[in-house]
């Protein structure tokens, strides 16, 4: 009966081992399932005051969302013959944090609308891919409905995430022309970079297709990064450039981090954002 006796006991180890090798599997993957949208977005929930006090001509709008959200917005009109930006913040901060790059465009003759995702700067709602679409969507429809501005007249500015977001829009909604600010290739391939012991492409629930998005289009579109970037690698900027289908300018910003002030309001941006609005027509000064 011994044997008997240690073929169980060695069973009862083996089970243990498994069901504490499950255990431990199932945190590693289900925390981040779980919580990846707390890592992935990273809004400043607080309440932002009037455009007034912040951004000289900028008055207060609310773009409302298709599935009937107000959203906090800023809007700046452009001078005669001019370009509009839409901006689309990034994954952190909210509009306030976006103001000296509504200033520098504004002072250049391009009209500007910051707004905050949901979730954002006071926001009702949380963020997820479908709603950030939502967002900028009614963003872009407060330009053409309410303002009566001509699509072409219209640049998309998508910062990082924001990148993304433009990128999904363009696809229904074509601008004049689109910059994309150190954008990734989809989400998951920059999740990869960051948590390389995980399957980041299997856990993902927002996957943004940058480079997929890309290659459909004919807008004329201009990427910028930095070539120190240690968020976004500048090797998949680089290669949503390449996936382009139509004109594209790359413009690299030697030395710059993802989140250095060059990157929000150097001269190379606005260089760069320059020669994009003169390809469509209407530029700044």
């Amino acid at each position: 009966m011994a044997p008997l006796v240690s073929s169980h006991r060695t069973l009862a180890v083996w089970t243990r081992a498994v069901v504490l090798l499950t255990a431990a599997l199932s945190v590693v993957v289900g925390l981040p399932w779980i919580f990846q949208r707390r890592l992935i977005y990273q809004p400043d929930t607080s309440p932002v005051q009037p455009a007034s006090q912040v951004w000289r001509g900028g008055v207060d709008v609310l773009p409302r969302t298709d599935d009937g959200l107000a959203l906090g917005a800023w809007y700046v009109p452009a001078s005669p013959g001019r370009c509009t930006v839409l901006v689309a913040n990034g994954n952190a901060g909210n509009r306030v944090s976006r103001v000296p790059l509504a200033n520098a465009l504004s002072r250049r003759g391009f009209g500007v609308l910051l707004f905050d995702y949901r979730g954002y700067g006071g926001n009702p709602g949380e963020p997820s891919e479908q709603g950030l679409a939502s967002d900028v969507r009614a963003a872009r429809e407060y330009l053409t409905g309410v303002v009566g501005l001509n699509p072409r007249q219209l640049l998309y500015f998508g910062e990082s995430l924001g990148a993304a977001v433009v990128a999904e829009l363009a696809l229904t909604h074509p601008p004049g022309g689109m910059m994309l600010r150190s954008p990734f290739t989809d989400l998951a391939a920059v999740g990869a970079v960051h948590f390389p012991g995980l399957p980041v492409r299997a856990l993902l629930r927002d996957h943004y297709p940058v480079a997929a998005a890309v290659a459909k289009l004919s807008t004329p579109i201009t990427v910028v990064y930095g070539t120190a970037d240690r968020v976004v690698p500048p090797e998949q900027s680089r290669a949503v450039a390449e996936a382009a289908a139509g004109s594209v300018e790359l413009v690299a910003v030697p030395g710059a981090d993802h989140n250095d002030g060059v990157l929000l309001d150097g001269p190379e941006l606005f260089d760069a954002l320059t020669s994009l609005a003169r390809r469509t027509g209407c530029p700044g000064d």
